[in-house]
């Protein structure tokens, strides 16, 4: 295996955000039709008030898996309220399948928000969202999760991004460069706009989220993504989520920081 650590602190690494125009990346297919979209339309496009939109998958009939950085406004640092996030899923064209805002998230309790050291800013980059109503429809069933892939494994990323926000892109044939505990790098590509977006395995004909897009960066000149393993963490993030609920069932803020802080950097903007 790789060692990672030394090879991200010298990525240049930018947290993945946004924008259309549709000249594809090799080995991305652009998710147009009811057709190409089948079996992917858990996958959605976030929309973040007016700072501009993620991508999250449907772990859950009522949660939401991205990115925990897309919860925070760029320019002040402050996290986002529920009440300004919609979560579209299978958005494509214009029009999602389905639509639900957020009555509650939180992000992974390791997040921190500020971390000027680039590994740490990529480390628990994960965060939950649940839906102020759950999505139940036979052609949008929530992704199951699994265990993290290893250094060689093939993987696969659906998400939406600068040039492409109308409609998904899909790229199934990547694989993972180096893994690590808290990190892997990938050779997936993304772009602004794909934080948050779901990496899956594919094994007995089913996709599996194992990971989230968190930044794309560099390697010796080559596009890569980094992504957060989910294992571990999103049993984290759930507990996270319950205590959440407990300690807000007087009525307090709608969103509970668990973690983080002020910083530069959020899903558009370069580091």
């Amino acid at each position: 295996m790789r060692h990672l650590i030394p090879g991200l602190l010298a990525l240049g690494l930018a947290l993945a955000g946004t924008a259309g125009a549709q000249v594809l990346d090799e080995g991305m297919v652009k998710l147009e039709t009811g057709d190409d979209a089948r079996g992917w339309d858990a996958v959605g496009k976030l929309v973040m008030g007016k700072n501009g939109f993620c991508t999250g998958a449907l772990i859950g009939p009522q949660l939401v898996l991205t990115a925990a950085h897309c919860l925070y406004d760029k320019t002040t640092g402050v996290q986002v309220r529920p009440e300004e996030i919609e979560f579209q899923a299978g958005f494509r064209n214009g029009r999602a399948v389905a639509y639900r805002g957020v009555s509650r998230a939180v992000t992974h309790p390791d997040y921190r928000y500020g971390a000027t050291d680039k590994l740490d800013r990529v480390s628990g980059d994960l965060a939950l969202l649940e839906l102020n109503q759950p999505i139940r429809l036979p052609s949008l069933e929530p992704f199951e999760t699994g265990a993290a892939p290893v250094e060689g494994d093939p993987v696969g990323v659906v998400s939406y991004a600068q040039h492409r926000e109308e409609a998904p892109s899909i790229q199934e044939a990547c694989e993972v460069l180096a893994d690590e505990r808290r990190a892997l790098i990938l050779t997936c590509s993304v772009d602004f706009g794909s934080s948050g977006a779901p990496v899956f395995t594919f094994k007995d004909g089913v996709a599996r989220v194992v990971s989230v897009i968190s930044a794309k960066a560099e390697v010796d000149g080559r596009k890569v993504s980094i992504a957060v393993p989910l294992a571990e963490p999103l049993v984290k993030l759930r507990a996270a989520l319950e205590d959440s609920k407990a300690g807000s069932a007087g009525g307090a803020g709608a969103v509970r920081m668990i973690s983080g802080g002020n910083g530069a950097g959020a899903k558009f903007v370069r580091p």
